[in-house]
């Protein structure tokens, strides 16, 4: 076990394993004070109280959803991730023989910069890339490219379904980039699967884009390539792992880590992140546009889609491409976009799995007005992600709760005595 920003990892980067039996996530008993905060995250019931005392366990892989949410509001630290790559990686950046890709998220240069003292939200992409290549990677393929890349894809088949749905692409379409998400899909509502939109996740197409057009490009022999995807998100190491992301002919992305792992690397290189002079991502799979970056945002992936999807359902060119109606923090948003030539897009856009089931619910009920929704599995998007830098407020505050909530167990215990 290793501690990485107040974290403990196991550092055991499994392999040939069925991600659906690992343990992405886990609670250590020695360490859990039995306050509840993290059943109180967890959108499945995948964390249980195993005893009297109440100490809590992820009782079953399968019914975890790798979030995270439970390890980042867990104010006494009692919860770690079961799988890191740091230790391959840095063997890799070590090898002569092997060309490291690293793949960032648009999260995570939102995220990065709290790990040495940067404002909650502060800008460092520049940076980012700096130390990237101070680390030692060969290129920096932007994942804000391969997200332009979803809103062409999603978009264009949103417009298709709008003008003709069928049975194998009814309508509502869901969105498809949170692996958390797709496999809460998959476990729980899997007669909802022909709703959800046929893309892979803008990383799950950046994996296999850089062994194929990448590789192309620089004329590197796939083989000897070895892609990191960067994210602020546990889920995205299970979605990695899944044995179907080769069509790439190799392991689409052979390892990934979060914002806290990368800011611990560029600390243990001895990286002196501030001094940092900004630059820009390798230009054959590094150029995005701002719709990308507004992935990272609950919204974000429904805004950049209704741009393409008003353009060409109605033929004009959207004057103001800010659609902030769709932007939703917490809960579920509705809205009408009205779309001339065609009409009124209805669309849905919720965070959270206990919200998601809500509509989840309302579309196998056959009773949703809606033709697009937007799923996040985390409170107010990828920003707020399992594998962000952790928040000391969020802590501080869920630490209170869960001191009144051991005074009142106590108080009431005795009172029963």
């Amino acid at each position: 076990m290793r501690k990485i920003e107040n974290v403990m990892y196991q550092m055991n980067a499994s392999r040939g394993v069925d991600p659906d039996n690992i343990y992405f996530v886990q609670v250590d008993p020695t360490k859990c004070e039995a306050c509840g905060e993290c059943e109180k995250h967890c959108g499945t019931g995948a964390i249980q109280a195993i005893n009297e005392e109440g100490i809590r366990q992820v009782v079953n892989p399968a019914a975890c959803m790798n979030c995270g949410q439970c390890l980042i509001n867990c104010p006494y630290d009692a919860i770690y991730e079961g799988v890191s790559f740091v230790d391959e990686i840095f063997e890799k950046l070590k090898n002569p023989d092997t060309v490291v890709v690293s793949m960032p998220a648009p999260a995570v240069r939102y995220g990065l910069g709290e790990c040495f003292g940067y404002p909650t939200g502060a800008y460092v992409g520049g940076k980012m890339h700096a130390a990237l290549r101070k680390l030692g990677f060969d290129f920096i393929w932007d994942n804000e490219w391969t997200a332009d890349v979803t809103i062409m894809e999603e978009g264009t088949e949103l417009i298709q379904r709008v003008k003709k749905p069928s049975k194998d692409k009814p309508l509502p379409q869901f969105t498809s980039c949170c692996p958390a998400w797709i496999k809460f899909a998959e476990t729980f509502y899997p007669d909802l699967l022909p709703h959800i939109s046929t893309c892979k996740s803008p990383i799950a197409m950046l994996g296999p884009l850089s062994k194929t057009y990448g590789a192309h490009e620089t004329n590197i022999p796939a083989q000897k390539i070895y892609t990191v995807s960067i994210m602020p998100c546990i889920a995205k190491k299970y979605e990695g792992m899944r044995p179907e992301m080769a069509d790439s002919g190799f392991q689409d992305i052979d390892a990934t880590i979060t914002t806290r792992e990368l800011g611990y690397m560029i600390k243990e290189a001895g990286i002196n992140f501030k001094s940092l002079p900004d630059q820009e991502p390798d230009p054959a799979l590094g150029m995005s546009t701002g719709a990308a970056t507004i992935f990272s945002n609950s919204g974000g992936v429904m805004e950049a889609a209704l741009r393409l999807a008003y353009e060409v359902l109605s033929g004009k060119k959207l004057e103001n491409p800010d659609i902030k109606v769709v932007r939703t923090h917490e809960g579920i948003g509705t809205a009408g976009i009205k779309v001339p030539n065609f009409g009124t897009v209805k669309v849905a856009v919720a965070s959270g799995l206990s919200n998601a089931a809500k509509l989840c619910d309302e579309v196998r009920a056959g009773k949703s007005p809606h033709h697009f929704i937007e799923i996040m599995a985390c409170r107010g998007g990828c920003v707020n992600g399992g594998g962000q830098p952790l928040d000391p407020d969020v802590r501080t505050a869920s630490l209170f709760r869960s001191i009144v909530a051991r005074v009142n167990r106590k108080y009431r215990m005795r009172k029963v005595a």
